[in-house]
């Protein structure tokens, strides 16, 4: 996974009111690209089915899909938060770093810390999970992360625990994520995202956070592009209005 590509999702409009029932692969706007058996357009909602039988699948908002291609089983392009023990700069600077070291985008796994923790490096959950990224005791020790409460460490250890998982599936965001939260098992048990409504809402939460975050950097680029090539022709309008203006000076001498 070291050569792991950046993910797009996509915006697009002709999609099937009829279920479709090849293997393809949904394009999304943020960057991420959906597997899928078949699908069903169900108005705002298009469920995306992720194994032959009903029980897998994941909701994406209709708006949020451009296009879909049939799949040719290649790696999809792939591509913080107030926390007791850190600013949050010094830990958008961790992320940032860990993130680069394992070709992942920061604001993915921003948005898994999200999910997961709510950006508390204390969280502990019911059933033990610990730190930003809700590592399990054993979780982490296979990791190497001997204090799931460091801030470096936790994510260090859930950003190469989730590009494993990436891996594993090839790079197939949506079984990596419910892998995560629910366990390998669990998906190869499905052949996809289980049937849990847990998993289910915390693979969707994901994956519209970040997808706010890349609608939000486009929008602004855009803003900027458009500031800039504003200002630009009102440079040029001046520069043309004072040519004419010394033009006009020397003629009437």
């Amino acid at each position: 996974m070291r050569d792991l590509n950046k993910l797009g999702w996509a915006f697009g409009l002709l999609l099937l009111a009829i279920p479709a029932f090849s293997t393809d692969v949904a394009i999304l706007h943020n960057g991420f690209s959906v597997r899928h058996e078949r699908r069903e357009n169900l108005g705002a909602i298009t469920r995306l089915y992720l194994g032959a039988d009903n029980s897998s699948y994941v909701d994406v908002e209709t708006v949020q899909i451009e296009r879909f291609e049939t799949d040719q089983s290649l790696p999809p392009m792939a591509v913080a938060p107030l926390v007791p023990a850190a600013k949050p700069q010094n830990l958008n600077e961790v992320i940032n770093t860990i993130s680069d070291r394992h070709h992942l985008d920061p604001d993915f796994i921003n948005s898994v810390i999200h999910a997961e923790s709510g950006f508390n490096a204390h969280a502990v959950s019911p059933k033990g999970a610990r730190g930003l990224m809700q590592l399990m005791p054993e979780t982490a020790s296979k990791l190497g992360v001997a204090n799931s409460f460091d801030p470096r460490a936790n994510v260090e250890g859930g950003t190469s625990y989730l590009s494993e998982l990436l891996e594993r599936y090839n790079y197939d965001v949506v079984k990596a994520l419910a892998a995560y939260n629910a366990g390998p098992g669990r998906v190869e048990q499905y052949r996809g995202v289980p049937p849990y409504y847990e998993t289910r809402v915390y693979v969707a939460k994901i994956v519209r956070d970040y997808n706010r975050k890349k609608l939000a950097q486009r929008k602004a680029a855009a803003l900027a592009k458009a500031s800039a090539n504003k200002k630009s022709a009102q440079q040029t309008i001046s520069v043309k209005q004072a040519a004419l203006s010394t033009a006009a000076s020397q003629s009437s001498r």
